[in-house]
């Protein structure tokens, strides 16, 4: 027999429709859409909605309703900052932590990171990027860190793909994984930190760029 969804399951399945653009920003959420949409009744609806407003996805407003939060330019970047703590944090602990097969694991990525980049495949580019970064959440082992980053990393994804594709970005954020991955395979806690925030950083910087790029 089959286990019944959970409210936490309804708010996964909206979050990761939200996430993957199903939902635009600033669309409203109509609840009777949503029961149709998910399969849950009114009640798991709200509580869904509920969670995804505590996760800065959803905006709920008296008497108008659910819409998905509208992200700005400014908090993307600020947001990106405040993901360089996090990581750099994670990234220190990696460092400290990392087995024999984790460091294996972490060179395996970086080395198909290196053969998209040679082979100008900046979606796979992407999406090695984002299973390399989970792995060094897993290995640092800081439940709470990685989750306040899934929740910050959901609230830009609109923006993810800004950076890569501005001219030798993919190039250098190679290169800054490979210093990083260097760092936490030599167990150099404090050099996987400092190449981690150093990426975050370059991030940021190149999300302005591409911003103030499409306004002039």
């Amino acid at each position: 027999m089959l286990a019944r969804p959970s409210p936490d399951d309804f708010a996964n399945r909206l979050r990761d429709a939200i996430v993957s653009g199903h939902f635009m920003p600033n669309e409203r959420l109509i609840e009777q859409d949503l029961v149709k949409f998910l399969g849950a009744n009114r009640a798991n609806v709200r509580i869904a909605l509920g969670k995804l407003e505590h996760e800065g996805l959803v905006v709920i407003e008296p008497n108008r309703g659910a819409r998905v939060r509208l992200v700005t330019d400014q908090e993307a970047v600020e947001i990106m900052q405040a993901r360089g703590a996090l990581e750099g944090l994670v990234a220190r602990q990696a460092a400290e932590r990392a087995t024999d097969a984790d460091k294996e694991r972490l060179k395996a990525l970086t080395t198909q990171m290196q053969t998209a980049s040679q082979e100008g495949d900046l979606l796979a580019f992407s999406a090695i990027n984002g299973r390399y970064h989970a792995e060094i959440h897993r290995i640092s082992g800081n439940l709470t860190a990685t989750r306040l980053l899934a929740n910050l990393k959901s609230q830009i994804v609109r923006f993810q793909y800004r950076t890569i594709m501005l001219a030798g970005r993919a190039r250098r954020s190679l290169q800054e994984h490979i210093d990083i991955t260097d760092a936490i395979t030599k167990g150099d806690a404090d050099g996987a930190e400092r190449a981690m925030q150093h990426h975050l950083d370059e991030i940021a910087v190149s999300l302005t760029t591409a911003i103030t790029s499409e306004r002039a």
